[in-house]
């Protein structure tokens, strides 16, 4: 068809409606194919978007925020994706996407297009305006000018090249970004970036300077001004740091010890410690699912004036007339267990609900999944919006404008009486590969976590709570169920879990999601230091976590780890006979139950 195309018309475009990263060597280096629109999927209003861009109604303002490289092989990821269908080693540590091509050597040569990059109808001029760098942050005031003869958009992008040290770092990591209002021809603006000096600070896993410890290396940290992670000139004024400093001390946690080896920014590997670790082993037996929760017959009462007016109702926590430790203490152990598990679908929802203890006017929650918009299922007869895929929302670069985003869809999924929308999705586009990267925003952690943080704001702007997922390392789809991802704590920390903590401190989400995969040999939803240490401890999380849908976890051990809730249906038998049988306490269980009702106490 390209060829036909190509001999027949003198000027070709080529628009990619496509929801991840795909090969570009087709055209990128093809004269008879002059120009190229990565349309992305824009959702039910896309190809209206698209035409306007095309007739030159609309200047594009979009940036790439993935790499794309000449071919599949030059990903670091894509050596090693199949070696193996029960895990994945994360050889690469924190070379991911730009950070890998704009360090290691000879990397560079593979970009087609590079991180951050963008074309518009219009030119602009980014010039340094002001540089302050003190010992808590660096404020850079950037004057953008448009240039050109069209109204347009523009996005500027700060970049730090640090010292190698001891601990080796990318050539450019990106730390702040702004966008500009739409500038007519000739006209300019001035945005500020700041950066705090411990954002800086990378993470020694290891112990060569301080183990388990945030360290800012002694050295000159150089920043990068651009409107792409290539485009741009150095800053004349720099950060130096005269000594190794301790940002934040901080403990092991998820630790590896199955990854024999992690790439250096040279190019060489460096050995890691391993030992013995078997991987939890699966309970999951075929007899236990997917099943839906049990509906149970409900036994009539009276109404008033009798028995039911002496209980503590959840409506009676909410207006302030009692607490949630006195409606707790109510409840028999069999109850609590009942509000750790899903509950049965009502009205349009077709993903389960939370909460259901009707006799204390505990309300059943439904909850529905995105995150390209409400998702309901055809025959229920009920339209709505399909919204761009996350990647689409990340190019954007404007969280303001996602905000935006998230509270309108949430308004359909108020209008649904739905209460949870299982929506944003956060990880990491480590390879072109993984079969959801469309529902992910990037490749960076800093564009995920201010993209999540945005959405999140945006929904819970109109009562309804955001779940963010898959909590953490879904980076595969092949037997995602038991996957074992492997990665450095570096890695962890300073990659993948980073746009989930920015998510978490920026825009307080209700409820996070845990992934299905294994996470150095523990599953992600057992995971007591991944959910309760880190989640909850380090980064403040005050919400209530929940399985993904029918995972293979064990829901006892899941809710010692601080995983509140088990989707879409729970067993509450087992959990009360590994209660009795002392594997856990009612205490544990409690503390669960609890913060399924504090979030039900958020909904609208």
């Amino acid at each position: 068809m390209l060829e036909q195309v190509k001999a027949r018309f003198p000027r070709v475009i080529a628009v990619l409606n496509v929801g991840g990263m795909v090969d570009t060597q087709w055209f990128f280096e093809e004269e008879r194919i002059q120009a190229a629109l990565m349309a992305w999927q824009g959702g039910m209003e896309g190809g209206l978007a698209m035409a306007d861009v095309l007739c030159g109604d609309v200047n594009p303002s979009g940036k790439l925020t993935d790499t794309f490289a000449r071919r599949l092989e030059d990903y670091p990821s894509s050596d090693g994706f199949h070696d193996s269908e029960s895990y994945v080693n994360y050889t690469e540590d924190i070379y991911v996407g730009y950070r890998y091509f704009e360090t290691i050597p000879e990397a560079a040569s593979r970009v087609n297009y590079p991180f951050g990059y963008g074309l518009s109808y219009t030119e602009f001029e980014v010039a340094e305006k002001k540089t302050q760098a003190t010992e808590e942050e660096i404020r850079v005031w950037a004057e953008v000018t448009n240039t050109g003869c069209r109204p347009g958009k523009e996005v500027v992008q700060l970049y730090v090249s640090g010292p190698a040290g001891k601990l080796g770092r990318p050539g450019k990591e990106l730390k702040a970004f702004a966008k500009t209002r739409e500038l007519q021809p000739g006209e300019s603006q001035t945005v500020k970036l700041t950066v705090p000096v411990s954002e800086l600070a990378s993470f020694d896993d290891l112990g060569k300077i301080r183990k388990s410890a945030y360290v800012l290396e002694k050295g000159s940290y150089r920043f990068f001004l651009g409107v792409s992670v290539r485009d741009g000139a150095y800053l004349k004024e720099a950060l130096e740091v005269g000594e190794d400093r301790v940002i934040c001390q901080l403990s092991s946690k998820c630790a590896p010890q199955q990854l024999e080896k992690r790439l250096l920014s040279d190019g060489s590997y460096e050995a890691l410690p391993t030992e013995a670790n078997p991987v939890s082993p699966s309970v999951w037996d075929p007899a236990l699912g997917p099943y839906a929760p049990d509906v149970e017959a409900r036994k009539g009462e009276r109404l008033w004036g009798g028995p039911a007016d002496e209980k503590i109702t959840l409506l009676d926590v909410a207006k302030g007339r009692h607490t949630l430790d006195e409606f707790m203490g109510q409840l028999t152990l069999e109850e609590k267990i009942h509000l750790t598990c899903g509950q049965p679908n009502t009205g349009v929802s077709n993903t389960m609900g939370i909460g259901n203890l009707p006799r204390y006017g505990v309300p059943n929650a439904a909850t529905a999944d995105g995150p390209a918009g409400l998702r309901i299922q055809p025959w229920c007869g009920v339209c709505t919006t399909a919204f761009p895929c996350a990647t689409l929302l990340a190019c954007t670069w404007d969280p303001a404008l996602v905000e935006e985003i998230g509270e309108a869809g949430a308004a359909e999924v108020e209008e649904n009486n739905i209460g949870v929308w299982l929506t944003p999705a956060m990880n990491i586009h480590r390879s072109p590969l993984c079969g959801r990267n469309f529902e992910y925003f990037s490749e960076d952690p800093l564009i995920a976590g201010k993209m999540g943080a945005a959405l999140v704001r945006g929904i819970q702007s109109r009562g309804i709570a955001a779940s963010v997922k898959h909590f953490a390392c879904n980076n595969k789809e092949t037997n995602r169920f038991e996957s074992d991802s492997r990665l450095s704590e570096r890695a962890l920390r300073e990659i993948y879990l980073k746009g989930f903590e920015i998510t978490v401190k920026e825009g307080d989400p209700w409820t996070v999601m845990s992934s299905y995969n294994i996470l150095n040999g523990t599953r992600t939803s057992e995971n007591r230091e991944l959910l309760t240490d880190i989640l909850r401890g380090e980064w403040g999380f005050r919400g209530m976590v929940t399985t993904d849908w029918w995972n293979h976890g064990e829901p006892y051990l899941e809710l010692k780890a601080g995983n509140d809730l088990k989707m879409g249906c729970g067993y509450p038998k087992r959990v009360l006979k590994d209660c009795q049988e002392g594997r856990i306490s009612e205490e544990e269980i409690e503390i669960c139950a609890k913060r399924v009702l504090e979030m039900l106490l958020k909904l609208n």
